[in-house]
């Protein structure tokens, strides 16, 4: 594996962590949201990774890692009595978001330092790339 091909991993992963990172932060600002329906109330999204594995046995390449889709949580909605609500339905329920809020920041904690330790890995491979050319002075 070329050094090259190590901050393709990196990026990717940089990228995959980006993602994660933008969803859960999406995820907390929408927490408190409230609808009139179960259809109109935000639900939880969550990125779905998948390595490139299949890559990296037939061409021996880095293995990196790749967005393949956002999906929203199936977790149940909460439902609250509220007739006063503004957004209550006929029935005087209101519908709350399925987020929550402490795995959402133990995530963003997760996606931040699996970020960082991208960062250190590109970081690494350039100062093994640097020191590969100065020793051909």
């Amino acid at each position: 594996m070329s050094l090259f091909n190590i901050f393709d991993v990196a990026g990717s992963g940089m990228s995959a962590q980006s993602v994660r990172l933008n969803t859960t932060a999406s995820n907390i600002a929408n927490a408190d949201s409230v609808s009139s329906s179960v259809n109109e109330t935000y639900k939880a999204r969550h990125p779905i990774f998948e390595a490139e594995m299949a890559k990296a046995t037939h061409d021996q390449q880095a293995v990196g890692v790749q967005v393949r889709g956002v999906v929203e949580s199936d977790a149940p909605l909460t439902r609250e009595f509220s007739p006063d609500h503004p957004l209550a339905d006929k029935d005087g329920f209101i519908y709350k978001s399925n987020v929550n809020v402490m795995e959402e920041m133990a995530d963003m904690i997760s996606a931040t330092r699996s970020y960082q330790m991208n960062v250190q890995v590109a970081d690494a491979a350039k100062s093994m790339l640097q020191q590969t050319l100065r020793m051909g002075k």
